[in-house]
């Protein structure tokens, strides 16, 4: 049943894009690329595979997805996206990737750190193309981009932001898998919070221990993570949980609290419309543009290779400022634009691990 429901919302969130997801898990623009370029591979552009909770999760699937978007307006192409399936091992993601690369899409991008052994493998087949991979710096071959992000520079902002809007001194985190990924977010949360109040209090709680059970692709468990620590006290809740999030913001707004959301700017995100009013702010990743970045690179003939890290200071991480309760609040934005220039300065040093 999730994944039915996610579907549809997926074709919600991006009808204006005019793309949507094919049965087979890949978008409508296949069938124009083979018409509108004759079926000339060297013609077709990106291609994303997407992670846990895929497209419709007004999050991390989504940023890509927007990336790849823009990608195909400005450089003209065509492109590919593929859902996950349930369950699935690596060798699945293996022979997706593989397709993808034969098929002559270039680059061709995993979306998620899950995708870490299946692009080390096909990436050495497939010398002259491409790959980035999304939230990992494991990967080293010629050919592979790392695309990775400081969250918890992020996450420290919002930590400020919770403790600062708190009314209980009470918050709370939910993250989506028990992994040293989604500790970032914790770490530079916790770490953020108590630099406004050292004795604030922290609800935490990790969805599932492995990706597979469901921790970034269950709204369910989100609602229930989230109402159980509000019931504790907490009035503040950041969750860093992909799709399942949405379940925190939902438990939130039922309960005339906030959520803060992760990496696209959820206040903004029309599915979660009904919710905005009690979504904060966001604590952003550009997966967009490091997608984006990446398909340039290889149009102009300079494919970018190794670790590419984004920070505060390049502005691939921050803190979305829709909210206009959010943003009209001087003496927070001011709170957060000093922690912003220190971070950036090196005068606070942000934790990875709690």
């Amino acid at each position: 049943m999730r994944r039915l429901s996610r579907i549809a919302a997926a074709g919600i969130a991006t009808a204006a894009l005019a793309v949507s997801v094919t049965a087979c898990g890949g978008t409508s623009s296949d069938a124009a690329a083979d018409k509108d370029k004759g079926g000339d591979s060297k013609a077709k552009g990106l291609a994303l595979a997407y992670d846990v909770g895929g497209r419709g999760d007004q999050s991390f699937n989504d940023a890509a997805h927007a990336g790849m978007a823009k990608a195909e307006q400005d450089f003209k192409l065509t492109g590919k996206d593929v859902e996950p399936t349930d369950g699935e091992s690596d060798a699945d993601k293996v022979a997706r990737l593989d397709q993808l690369a034969k098929q002559g899409y270039n680059p061709v991008i995993g979306v998620g750190f899950a995708y870490a052994p299946a692009i080390k493998e096909v990436a050495a087949k497939h010398p002259k193309t491409t790959f980035g991979i999304v939230d990992d710096e494991t990967v080293q071959e010629k050919n592979v981009a790392d695309l990775v992000f400081h969250e918890e520079q992020a996450s420290y902002l919002a930590g400020i932001a919770a403790a600062m809007t708190s009314k209980s001194d009470h918050i709370g985190f939910v993250g989506g898998v028990d992994v040293p990924l989604i500790h970032k977010f914790e770490a530079g949360y916790v770490q953020g919070a108590q630099s406004v109040n050292p004795k604030i209090k922290i609800e935490k709680q990790y969805l599932t221990e492995k990706a597979e059970d469901g921790g970034f692709s269950s709204p369910n468990l989100g609602k229930e993570a989230a109402k159980g620590q509000i019931d504790k006290g907490a009035d503040v809740v950041y969750a860093a949980a992909g799709l399942s999030g949405q379940g925190v913001i939902e438990a939130a707004a039922a309960a005339d609290k906030w959520a803060i959301g992760v990496d696209s700017d959820q206040y903004n995100q029309k599915p979660l419309a009904k919710y905005k009013d009690h979504i904060l702010t966001s604590a952003t990743k550009d997966v967009a543009g490091a997608v984006y970045n990446l398909v340039k690179s290889v149009r102009d003939g300079k494919p970018a290779t190794g670790v590419v890290r984004a920070d505060l200071g390049s502005d691939g991480v921050g803190l979305a400022d829709s909210n206009p309760e959010f943003k009209g609040d001087a003496k927070l934005q001011k709170a957060i634009e000093k922690a912003k220039a220190d971070i950036a300065a090196g005068k606070i040093k942000v934790k990875t691990t709690s």
